[in-house]
Parts: structure tokens; sequence; C-alpha cells
């Protein structure tokens, strides 16, 4: 083990966080340890004390993604800045202890630039992974244009989410660059059709005629919120209905909902959030639940609760935000509706829910073929070979 390459992931979001980025950090870390890779992830948590260190000998224990990962988490500051630069001496204290190849950045800002930053300052290697609307985020005021840019400049790879997220990192630099499309891999063993759980159905409260409408992960404003809720009272005018929540909704995001209850009492109580799930056996039995699956977000990388949805062959209606196209054929594995026209979710919802069965279940068979074919993990192992050994090409052999 002594020529392993020595990684550490630097992560905003890790489990036991819920969502998409938290599950891509754990399933990234996880497969740089079966390519050999000796690794730790730094995640920054709100749960500890401000400025405590804890480590994870196995993140196993956390998330099966990431059995063979050591996870330190760091207690934030009450300030961003302090948190930053208290992370930039826990960062040296850790590199003194293990001697790291390669600093990789999970999300462009802070982990990106923070990974950057300090490898640069200890004369190794970094790579940044754009994973969803850093990119976009950042772009614009109050995003730090300045910073996106140098850390982008300054990684020695970059790698990205979704060919989108590539395309957008190159326009940015003003120049072709080879931008490592790391493919989210989905479990297909876990995640895949099967029966409704009728227990489950009963124990979350959905009455027996209701159609499910299904999300998953942390519901807020980029998911497409409030295009939901319209959607959900759009088509209760025309059958009973509710929607699943397969997660729960981001605290800042709460006053969404208390002024949709006001609004729409009776639709707001047809509003089932599951709260955070421990296995990823529990999420595919919720997405089991879901007559659809919607994803209507206005920015992503290449969400992966729609290819779990997928995997599970849901009939999905998506946005075509980010990568999304890149997994959903509008009309052959899914349906698409312009996140410039997400006020049609609703219809699209009834129309969905009007085909025959058999057409829907061949949608769901046509979206569980399209993972099986390019988000599995031989795909991504693929990619983070070819990563470690641009960045580490030493200690990559």
């Amino acid at each position: 083990m002594s020529d392993s390459p020595r990684v550490l992931l630097i992560a905003e979001r890790f489990p036991p966080d819920i969502g998409g980025l938290a599950r891509s950090g754990a399933r990234t870390a996880g497969s740089l340890v079966k390519l050999g890779a000796r690794v730790d992830v730094l995640a920054w948590t709100r749960t500890a004390a401000p400025g405590a260190l804890q480590t994870v000998e196995d993140a196993g224990d956390v998330s099966p993604f990431a059995r063979g990962v050591t996870l330190h988490r760091l207690g934030l500051f009450g300030s961003t800045d302090l948190s930053m630069q208290h992370t930039l001496d826990v960062l040296g204290y850790l590199h003194a202890k293990q001697r790291y190849d390669l600093v990789w950045g999970h999300y462009l800002s802070p982990p990106g630039f923070l990974a950057v930053a300090f490898a640069e300052s200890v004369g190794i290697a970094s790579t940044v992974s754009a994973r969803g609307n850093d990119v976009d985020q950042l772009m614009f005021p109050p995003g730090d244009f300045a910073r996106l840019l140098w850390t982008l400049q300054r990684a020695r790879v970059l790698t990205a989410a979704s060919a989108d997220l590539g395309r957008k990192m190159c326009m940015l630099l003003g120049r072709d660059e080879t931008v490592e499309v790391i493919p989210n891999a989905v479990d297909t063993g876990i995640f895949s059709p099967g029966p409704a759980d009728p227990a489950l159905r009963e124990r979350l409260g959905i009455a027996p005629d209701e159609a499910v409408l299904g999300f998953s992960g942390e519901l807020r404003h980029k998911k497409g919120l409030p295009f939901l809720l319209s959607a959900l009272t759009e088509v209760r005018r025309v059958r009973p209905a509710c929607l699943l929540v397969i997660g729960e909704v981001r605290p800042r995001d709460a006053e969404h909902l208390v002024a949709f209850r006001a609004e729409h009492p009776e639709d707001a109580a047809r509003i089932l959030i599951s709260g955070p799930l421990d296995t990823p056996e529990a999420i595919a039995a919720h997405l089991r639940l879901c007559d659809v699956y919607l994803q209507p977000s206005l920015w992503e990388g290449m969400p992966n609760a729609l290819l779990e949805a997928m995997a599970c062959a849901r009939p999905v209606i998506a946005s075509d935000a980010g990568g999304i196209p890149e997994a959903v054929d509008a009309g052959r594995n899914g349906f698409i509706v312009s996140k410039a026209l997400l006020n049609h979710l609703g219809q699209a919802c009834l129309d969905v829910l009007s085909l025959p069965l058999e057409q829907r279940a061949a949608m769901g068979a046509a979206a569980r073929q399209r993972i099986e074919e390019r988000f599995q993990a031989h795909a991504e192992a693929e990619v983070l070979r070819r990563v470690l050994a641009r960045a580490i090409p030493s200690r990559s052999s």
C-alpha cells in the first residue's frame, strides 16, 4: 500500500447529510478506494462544536458507498471566512500526518477553491469537480466570478458531473480543455423495478385511489419547489393525488410551504414528507411507490435522484436543465418540460397519468435500460482511473 496514491477529498456535504451531492461525494471517495487509493474526506458539519475535528476511521459506518474511507468532520464557525481560514489550518495538520498526493474539491466553491489553494501552497496536485449549479451560481452576483475562474485555471484536472457543465467550464476558460465527465453511478441492484410495498404506502398515509407524484432529495427552489406545488394543485383538480417528498425540505425554503398551506390547505395536506432515510434500500422502496417521478429543476448537473428513479423504472418528467437531457430522451424513456415552461408541469403529469399502463411500463423499462447502459460503476471507475493518471501519473501507474 506504500505506493498507493493518497487522496484528500474536500466535500461541503457528505453522509449522513442527505441529497445527491452528499451521495456522489461518498460514491466518488469509495470508488477511489476500490481503485487502490488511500482516501481521506474532510467535510463540514454544523452538528459538531465550531472548530472541532471528529474522525470516523471507516466511513462505511455512515454510508455503504464509502467503505474504506477515513472521514474527518469539521465543525463550522458562525462566519464563512473564519470557517475557511480554520479549514486551511486543519488541511495543513492532516497533510503533515498523511502526506497527500492529490487534493480533490467536490463542488467548485468552497471545496474546489480550498482544494486548489491548499494544493498550490504545499506543491501537490489538485482536481475539482463541478457537480450542479456551482458554475451558474458563481458566474453571477453575488457569486465570486474571479475566484471561480482562478479555481478553474489552477486545478490540474477538471471534472464535471455532465458534459453540459464541462462545456460551461471551457467557455469560462476561453479555451478547449479536457474536462473529464464522471457519470453518476447507480447501484442497479438496489435501485431496481419491483412492486410497491402496500405496507409502506399505508404507513405514509397514501389513500388507495391517490396517484403518487414523487420527488427525492432535499427539496428547494432550484429543484423546482414552486412548480411541484402548483402541479399538485392542478392534478388534484382532476383526480386524487399526493406529492411524496422522499427526503426533506430545505429549512430556508420552508416558507414556500407555509404560504402554500395558507392558500391551499387541502392540497397541502396531501404533501407527504418522508424525512431523511437511512439506507439506499429505503429510498428505492419509496421510489417504487411513485406513479410518476418529477425533477423540475431550474439548474442542475446530473441529478442522482432522477437516475435512481429511472433505475427503478419509474416514468419521469424532468426539466431540460443542465445534463438532464443526457439521461432523458423525450418521448422515449421519459418526458421533458422546458425549464422556461415549468408552469405546464401539472398538465404534463395529467398527460402521463392518463397514458395506458402498458405505455407507462414501456417508458419505465426504457429508462432503466438507459441507466444500465450509461450510469454504471464501471463507467465511473474508468474515468476516475483516468483522472488519477492525469493528476498524479507517478503514483497511478
